[in-house]
């Protein structure tokens, strides 16, 4: 027993396994068989509890993935991720590697010539107007002489403009302006997505809620519905009114479906427009009333949010740019004051006593010379031209700084119809609730008097409408008033202000 158990020490356990033979008298294998059931049952424990935070973390991911999105996250993903912004924000790479490439302007003209000539050399004095290539060849000589020649030459020139009188600086501010526009049509651009996202997102919350309001319309009827057949059975009411019930549940499940139909029209617009899976949009219940709770301290329009307003910036960019343009056709006509030089070499088959040698004595520079000096280039009939360009140009200025002024003009006119359009809906949403509470409390009455048999059901259906009409009433002056206020919000630049009071 003592081999065998040593034996089997060695083979097969753990020193824990001699004390359990101690404490308890049972046979070892039995004692090996229950270890071995207990961890197999701890490793299917371990397994399962595993898959189970596994499956706990994708319910999470999940719920993440589709949590109730925000008004202020939504514009944030518009800002940053919509494929509708991605036109503009290239135009304005575009327009930034422009103004860089107006950088080198000052850089001097330095070229390098290095050529090799066969023909002849045999000239007679005369003038000519050099239109396009004339080939040059020095030499007048008494009598003609059709020997060919070889002739090399190598020319290093550079022309530097050194004083512009700020035509090159009234290049670059232009192309500063052309990145600014361009900037500022792609701040437009993200300034009338966000609109359209707002309204989008608004329709979108008041869809829900008169989804809801529908879903509570069609359980009214139900009840009504339940309410007929047990009178019809009791012979109290005629069975017709069953079919009406129905009816007007059919025609209740008509608009539900219309108003789904509407919210994914919706819902669509904004995962196009935001760049994000419908499947992740939901909506922010709270986010309504939440805003309306705030409407005594809702934020005033200021001067420094107009002064910064996206449309303004637009056509006052618009308006800099002309007036940019406009100095560097003043600039563009005045003198240019450069430097010049130029050094060459001069290798020919034709010796200096003009004896004509073999081609090859004409590979290789013999004479050498250079030439340094300042020049100004200015064209006096360049005045006439100037004053045309100039004239277009001032009017293409004046036009922009009409834009502005009309476009000011519009957003003081939006400001003001906002404002009345906001005094309404105010006014609107606490006048809804009486309405509300008194076509609840009369459908309340219609519907215990036909459950006791002393109304029709025509009357009941006219007390449920009411009532349905009061609930989406209220619906509609809470998004009316949640329109004119993000209306005066979008008109004064001050989104971000307002959205303050919906987180």
């Amino acid at each position: 027993m003592k081999g065998g158990s040593a034996s089997w020490r060695v083979n097969s356990g753990s020193p824990y396994l001699k004390l359990l033979y101690d404490l308890a008298a049972v046979p070892r294998q039995q004692v090996i068989t229950s270890i071995r059931m207990t961890s197999f049952r701890k490793a299917n424990f371990l397994l399962l509890y595993i898959l189970g935070l596994s499956v706990i973390g994708l319910k999470v991911q999940a719920q993440a993935d589709t949590c109730a999105c925000g008004l202020s996250q939504l514009l944030d993903r518009v800002n940053t991720r919509s494929a509708f912004l991605t036109p503009d924000s290239a135009a304005v790479l575009i327009k930034l590697a422009q103004q860089n490439a107006t950088r080198y302007n000052r850089l001097p003209e330095f070229k390098l010539n290095a050529q090799a000539d066969l023909g002849t050399n045999n000239n007679l004095p005369g003038g000519y107007f050099s239109y396009g290539i004339v080939p040059g060849n020095s030499r007048v000589r008494n009598e003609g002489n059709s020997s060919t020649i070889l002739t090399d030459l190598a020319i290093a020139s550079v022309n530097w403009t050194i004083y512009d009188f700020g035509e090159n600086n009234a290049r670059q501010q232009v192309a500063a302006s052309d990145v600014q526009v361009e900037q500022s049509k792609f701040n437009q651009s993200k300034y009338q997505l966000q609109a359209l996202a707002i309204d989008n997102y608004l329709q979108w919350q008041r869809t829900e809620e008169l989804l809801s309001i529908q879903l509570l319309h069609i359980q009214r009827n139900k009840e009504i519905q339940q309410s007929v057949l047990v009178l019809a059975k009791s012979g109290i009411k005629a069975g017709v009114d069953t079919s009406i019930a129905e009816a007007e549940i059919s025609r209740l499940r008509l608009n539900y479906v219309e108003l789904k139909g509407q919210r994914e029209q919706y819902k669509l617009m904004l995962s196009a427009i935001a760049d994000l899976p419908i499947q992740q949009l939901q909506a922010d219940t709270n986010f309504i009333n939440h805003l309306i709770a705030h409407n005594q301290t809702l934020p005033r329009i200021t001067d420094s949010a107009m002064a910064d307003h996206p449309l303004l910036n637009y056509y006052h960019s618009l308006y800099q740019n002309s007036l940019d343009k406009e100095r560097l056709v003043k600039k563009s006509y005045l003198p240019i004051v450069s430097l010049q030089g130029a050094v060459w070499g001069r290798g020919s088959s034709v010796s200096s006593r003009d004896e004509f040698r073999s081609l090859s004595k004409g590979i290789g520079l013999e004479r050498g010379n250079y030439l340094v000096g300042f020049g100004i280039t200015y064209d006096l009939f360049d005045l006439k031209r100037k004053q045309v360009q100039l004239k277009t140009q001032e009017a293409a200025t004046d036009y922009a700084q009409k834009q502005l002024q009309r476009q000011q003009m519009l957003l003081n006119l939006s400001e003001s119809k906002v404002d009345a359009q906001l005094v309404t809906a105010l006014e609107r949403l606490q006048e809804i609730p009486h309405q509300l509470s008194a076509a609840q409390a009369a459908y309340r009455q219609q519907l215990s008097l036909y459950k006791n048999g002393l109304t029709t059901i025509l009357e009941l259906n006219t007390a449920l409408g009411v009532l349905y009409r009061a609930e989406t009433d209220f619906i509609k002056a809470k998004y009316m008033y949640c329109q004119s206020l993000f209306e005066k919000a979008i008109t004064g630049n001050q989104v971000p202000a307002l959205l303050q009071f919906t987180n």
